[in-house]
């Protein structure tokens, strides 16, 4: 009987042992570099969308109120004629100023941030 609590309390201690060990596997978030190759992004299909659920709000930019208007039939001339962009410079453009800074809490998504600026990195198109 003795030999039984033995082997018990030895199986026990061992097993606590080997639970309480553990390897932490540490994997870093993949780094997508902000500043790596423009992809492709649709104006037409992607940013006026955004721009006309996200910005075009009563009271915001709509006709009458802050410019640029970002109604999805004007949201194009707005941005591109009235100097919001500069495809030379694509970090002093004022969208992509005011889209990552006092807007940032309209277009939450990073991904939707980083799509305004590889937009703008692409040239503007209107697509």
């Amino acid at each position: 009987m003795k030999h039984f609590i033995k082997y018990a309390g030895l199986v026990i201690i061992t097993g606590i042992l080997f639970t309480g060990c553990y390897k932490d596997i540490i994997v870093p978030d993949l780094a997508s570099d902000p500043d790596g190759p423009p992809q492709p992004v649709s104006f037409k299909t992607e940013l006026a969308p955004l721009f006309n659920s996200s910005c075009a709000l009563a009271g915001c930019h709509v006709s009458g109120a802050h410019h640029p208007y970002m109604a999805t039939d004007v949201s194009y001339q707005q941005i591109v004629n009235g100097g919001f962009v500069n495809t030379a410079l694509p970090k002093q453009s004022t969208l992509y100023i005011m889209v990552n800074g006092e807007m940032a809490q309209y277009i939450p998504s990073k991904i939707d941030r980083q799509k305004v600026y590889d937009w703008i990195r692409n040239g503007a198109p209107n697509n």
